[in-house]
């Protein structure tokens, strides 16, 4: 497999960034939100990177392509919360705004990296 760290990949780095964002935002609410929505969207966005960077350390290809695959569920599953914490006014239209166009970054990234992985011949042993 490729020796390039999952740090340096720049989906990783979306993914990071996603996180922190969702982060500082689910900090500043109150209790009660943060212990329900809030645990679950940092715990779905955390993951996404979470997944990208165990998928490039586990050494196969087919282990890598899964847990990308598992990285982008999790990128839905944080869709499926920002959703929720928008109709339930935890979240400013501008909030949305900002995380909906990372995510709209990340998303293709993801499915890009998804395809790039052992796509190159130079290796294949």
């Amino acid at each position: 497999m490729t020796s390039k760290s999952f740090q340096e990949l720049r989906v990783y780095r979306l993914s990071e960034r996603l996180a922190d964002d969702i982060w500082k935002i689910v900090n500043s609410w109150d209790i009660f939100a943060k212990d329900t929505i809030g645990k679950q969207i940092v715990r779905s966005a955390d993951s996404v990177g979470a997944n990208i960077a165990e998928g490039l350390g586990r050494g196969s290809y087919q282990d890598n392509r899964r847990f990308v695959k598992i990285a982008r569920a999790s990128l839905n599953e944080t869709q499926h919360w920002l959703r929720r914490a928008y109709t339930r006014n935890l979240l400013t239209v501008q909030q949305i705004n900002e995380l909906t166009a990372l995510i709209n970054d990340l998303a293709p990234q993801l499915n890009s990296y998804l395809q790039s992985i052992g796509a190159s011949p130079k290796n294949h042993d």
